[in-house]
């Protein structure tokens, strides 16, 4: 009988590669190649259809982390060159450059570590002669770098932490106009992401530099904190978020309301209930889904960020949403996220794909001397992490909760928090101007100034800017119930508009007086205002809002009066250029 060749053994057969399926850790099948070496190895993701990647690596993870981070600064250092100018430049409301002098004075009049650990800003060694000119480069410089990581989808240490210390240099100096929770938010996420990233690599998949799972569960820790804190202070604060009724309010009271939220805010009372009930899940027990396996993890990732896409549709809470989402993103491993990307060959996708068959067949990158210093590193910020936790969890479960809270001057871990209590009617600043000679004369013309966003006359729409920010139009929700002796500042611009000042008004959308004499007086008016209901007589003429005068805010005030009121307090005369 004749045997086959194949059997008996052909001069070629000792070359010819079989292929063997045999099934991996996970249980799917990983397709496997004889090399005529007897070593069996994992088939090139790239000469295959087959990219399906498996769980427990985040490579794909790292690459979205980062373009969401990098995202997140572009629109902040966006923000920063349109306004910073107008709010902490040369002649701007609170200058920044008298702030470091003020500093500079309380540390004992050097710069030196006192004056840096009080304001970490690289501000404190350029020249000061031209500060509009210092924030416009470190906005520009923040733009470009941004920009890069987020079109490139490539970052390293040095580009991240460039990023870092450029908008710490902002936040430092911001004074009021940066004391909201998310610029600390920010800061912390961006310092975590230094370490996601390679020290010298711009290759979205470097394979001697793999992500590690210390510097992601940092992230995840991150989203726990940043929950737990804004749902705890929820229930210590405000008695409608354990009535709920807090959603009866939050929409017409919240600073900035959208478009979306006049219609959200007429939502039925059951509704408004169950949303309460569902923030409070998502806030209180959500997040210890983190510690309960990859499953458990990803639907608490999913929940987050479903949670904070609702949070940005309904109200424009600069972006404190957006930002809110990126740790959320840690809760996703490759395998999750691979739709996101594409198979083309050179991809990350396939590259990832390499890298766990090369893993899977036993042949992984042996560990380099950087990447032993690598994981010391990733070990001490593990650590570092820890104990600057110790203050803020004991802040959680203090019944004294504070939120937005920075323990170190740097701001690597923070307390964070939300309404922790709900205003309950929203009341407005509004800021008027008249050429009258007598401001008390009953025939004055009193003409409106109108602000970018916030609510003025009661016909126009509420804005859509989220993720961008109006620092000024936020500041003067916190104004409306204060009165102007806690907020001077409001004193200030009404002195700037009295000169028809170009770089304040350059903040407003409305200025009455445009290519006309300059107002003799303005004067602050109190008003209160609720949604008008679809349906009825005044949202038929197209108006959005009611509102009803409460009262003055502030009294008439002219140029000549306000010069000792400027001068008392340091600020230059506005007829004074």
């Amino acid at each position: 009988m004749a045997a086959s060749t194949e059997a008996l053994g052909s001069p070629g057969s000792a070359l010819r590669k079989r292929r063997t399926v045999s099934p991996n850790e996970s249980g799917h099948l990983t397709e496997k190649r004889n090399n005529g070496d007897g070593n069996e190895g994992p088939a090139e993701c790239d000469k295959t259809s087959d990219v399906t990647l498996q769980t427990g690596t985040f490579w794909l993870t790292r690459i979205v982390i980062l373009r969401s981070v990098a995202f997140i600064y572009f629109v902040a250092f966006c923000v920063a060159y349109n306004q910073n100018k107008q709010l902490i430049g040369d002649r701007g409301l609170m200058p920044c450059q008298e702030y470091l002098r003020s500093v500079k004075h309380y540390v004992g009049g050097k710069i030196g570590a006192a004056a840096l650990a009080y304001a970490p800003t690289i501000l404190w060694f350029l020249d000061w002669a031209d500060m509009d000119a210092n924030l416009d480069s470190i906005a520009l410089a923040g733009l470009a770098l941004s920009g890069f990581v987020l079109l490139a989808g490539r970052a390293n240490m040095v580009l991240m932490a460039l990023l870092w210390v450029l908008y710490h240099s902002l936040v430092n100096v911001g004074q009021l106009w940066y004391s909201f929770g998310w610029e600390s938010q920010l800061l912390e996420t961006g310092f975590l992401a230094i370490f996601l990233c390679p020290v010298w690599s711009l290759q979205p998949v470097p394979p001697h530099c793999p992500p590690s799972r210390l510097c992601i569960w940092t992230f995840r820790w991150l989203i726990v904190r940043i929950m737990l804190g804004a749902g705890l202070i929820k229930v210590r604060g405000d008695r409608c978020w354990m009535d709920l009724t807090c959603m009866d309010y939050h929409y017409e009271t919240q600073p900035v309301p959208n478009p979306m939220s006049y219609y959200m805010h007429r939502s039925p009372w059951w509704f408004h209930r169950f949303e309460t009930l569902v923030n409070h899940f998502i806030e209180l027990i959500a997040p210890f889904f983190t510690f309960l396996g990859r499953r458990l993890c990803m639907v608490n990732g999913g929940l987050q960020l479903f949670f904070q896409a609702t949070l940005i549709v309904s109200g424009n809470l600069s972006f404190l949403n957006w930002l809110t989402m990126v740790p959320s993103l840690a809760c996703f491993d490759d395998a999750a996220l691979a739709f996101l990307f594409s198979s083309t060959p050179g991809g990350a996708k396939r590259a990832v794909c390499n890298i766990q068959r090369q893993e899977a067949a036993g042949r992984a990158t042996l560990p380099t001397k950087g990447m032993l210093v690598r994981r010391v590193l990733n070990i001490s910020l593990a650590v570092l992490i820890g104990y600057l936790s110790i203050p803020v969890v004991l802040n959680l479960l203090s019944s004294r909760q504070v939120m937005n809270t920075s323990f170190d001057p740097l701001r690597i871990v923070n307390t964070y928090g939300a309404f922790g209590s709900i205003t309950k009617e929203r009341t407005e600043v509004v800021f008027q101007g008249t050429t009258s000679a007598d401001p008390q004369d009953p025939a004055a013309l009193w003409e409106e100034y109108e602000f970018k966003c916030k609510p003025g006359d009661v016909k126009r729409r509420p804005c859509l800017i989220s993720p961008y920010h109006y620092r000024l139009d936020w500041l003067m929700w916190f104004a409306a119930f204060q009165t102007y002796e806690q907020s001077e500042w409001v004193i200030h611009i009404a002195g700037r508009l009295l000169a028809n000042d170009s770089s304040v008004l350059s903040l407003l959308e409305h200025n009455p007086f445009q290519g006309r004499t300059n107002p003799r007086w303005v004067r602050g008016e109190h008003f209160r205002y609720k949604f008008s209901t679809p349906g009825t007589p005044s949202a038929a003429q197209g108006k959005w809002w009611i509102r009803k005068r409460l009262g003055p805010y502030f009294p008439p005030v002219d140029l000549a009066g306000l010069r000792k009121y400027f001068s008392s307090r340091g600020w230059p005369h506005p007829d004074i250029n």
